[in-house]
């Protein structure tokens, strides 16, 4: 199959060719770590994640590094911590930990590395050093910018007018600046908050900006040009753009990456997500109504470069469609042997730029397929196969039943024990009974399927 990606930077859907197919690169930006994620910081990191999947399959499991960073160091995280009176180290990793065990439960893999901009320091100190001697930054008032005219095709990324930059920076006014869209590469540090020895002679301890971070990790572990940067659309002016004039600069390459993807805005319930309007929605405050893999495929439900509205009602129709997929797979384990002709189609589709609605679409078909009363147990295995390659049906039809009783405090056994009495009443025609099971079980959100020999299985409401 060929994989073809859509390009922010030519603005095109093109092959995708990679630098060295035995070392496929990708870097996406990560959280910065002050506070927990909202549901806008979950989609990046399960487009990103169905990506990583696929290049995996693509290429080997060996062949692919895909780096996200870790942003420990911003002065959001400095005010956080004052507020809280806590150790700046003890807020990030505490944060750090919520979000990686948002992320699991989100049904994500780790990536290859997850750097920490705090232990790159160094790298971060040469890149500036190069694009002071190079002309492409300068020191004033203990500060290093990067000196935007230096870089005559500064811009290419986001193809935006300057007016529209400068306002779109919310650029800071400093009479140390040479050009109003010069940008911060490091910075003094004021006493109470972290500092290193500075770079260029600077006598006073600092700090590095937002943007030099990522040259500085994505260098370290991906080398000077690589294959894939992505992260969401709000990203492609100022970092993303800022990324690109100081790593091409100091190594003086016409590239960073090849490809840059960007996801969509989110929207919740048909707004903007914002704390002023009361509709600020944590990962994690999702997760306790819903499993992460409900959560997972109501992302996908969208195509990543398209605007998705966040509803409840998208979250609900994910769980019954899970709900199905679990029906009718049971407890079989995925098809680990041979080709599986499920997971290709399902390759097929996302390697049209990640089409997951194509891919959804085509695994509502490859249910209907595996729920047919001739399918064998060898179908059951394909499709779950096939819904593993992004991210979906990672358990047993048990694990899921039981999860669901958990979550809603019902207890399997129970359910199991009123199931069983109920069949035996239908069994000797008592319906009076059956039907009171049946009631005492909705009662507590629990709904039976039945078929021709009795309930088949069941599902919690929520």
């Amino acid at each position: 199959m060929e994989l073809r990606l859509y390009n922010t930077l030519t603005r095109s859907k093109d092959p995708f060719r990679p630098i060295d197919p035995a070392n496929v690169r990708m870097y996406v930006c990560g959280p910065t770590v002050y506070d927990h994620a909202h549901i806008g910081n979950a989609r990046p990191v399960i487009v990103f994640d169905v990506l990583f999947r696929l290049l995996r399959r693509l290429y080997g499991e060996r062949q692919v590094t895909y780096v996200r960073n870790i942003t420990d160091v911003d002065d959001k995280i400095n005010a956080r911590a004052a507020e809280r009176a806590i150790s700046i180290r003890d807020l990030t990793e505490e944060t750090y930990d919520w979000f990686r065990k948002d992320t699991t439960e989100l049904g994500c893999l780790r990536p290859t590395v997850e750097p920490r901009a705090t232990e790159h320091i160094a790298e971060m100190k040469i890149l500036i050093e190069r694009l002071v001697a190079s002309g492409h930054a300068y020191v004033a008032e203990d500060h290093v910018l990067f000196n935007v005219p230096a870089m005559p095709d500064y811009g290419r990324l986001s193809r935006r007018p300057l007016d529209e930059m400068i306002a779109g920076a919310r650029v800071d006014v400093a009479p140390y600046k040479r050009d109003a869209m010069d940008f911060v590469l490091w910075k003094p540090s004021a006493e109470g908050v972290p500092g290193w020895e500075s770079p260029c002679g600077i006598a006073v301890p600092g700090r590095p900006g937002w943007h030099i971070e990522c040259s500085a990790m994505s260098w370290k572990h991906l080398g000077e040009t690589f294959d894939i940067h992505g992260g969401g659309i709000d990203l492609v002016f100022p970092h993303h753009e800022n990324e690109i004039a100081q790593t091409r600069c100091a190594f003086d390459s016409g590239v960073m990456a090849r490809v840059w993807m960007h996801n969509g805005f989110l929207m919740l319930e048909g707004e903007k997500m914002s704390k002023s309007l009361g509709n600020f929605v944590t990962i994690r405050e999702l997760l306790n109504d819903w499993p992460g893999e409900v959560l997972r495929l109501a992302m996908l439900s969208t195509h990543y470069r398209q605007p998705i509205n966040w509803t409840r009602q998208g979250i609900g129709f994910a769980a019954k469609t899970l709900d199905k997929w679990y029906r009718i797979i049971g407890d079989e384990p995925a098809e680990s042997e041979g080709e599986n002709p499920f997971e290709a189609e399902i390759a097929e589709r996302l390697g049209d730029d990640l089409n997951s609605p194509s891919a959804i679409t085509h695994l509502h078909h490859l249910a209907e397929v595996a729920e047919d009363v001739d399918s064998s147990s060898a179908l059951k295995r394909r499709f779950k196969a096939a819904a593993n390659l992004m991210g979906l049906l990672q358990e047993t039809e048990s694990e899921w039943r039981a999860r669901q009783a958990q979550d809603a405090a019902v207890d399997p056994a129970m359910v199991e024990e009123l199931i069983a009495a109920r069949n035996a009443a239908r069994k000797a025609r008592d319906f009076a009974a059956a039907d009171h099971i049946r009631e005492q079980l909705a009662a507590k959100g629990v709904v039976l399927m039945d078929g021709k020999d009795g309930t088949t299985s069941w599902e919690v409401t929520r």
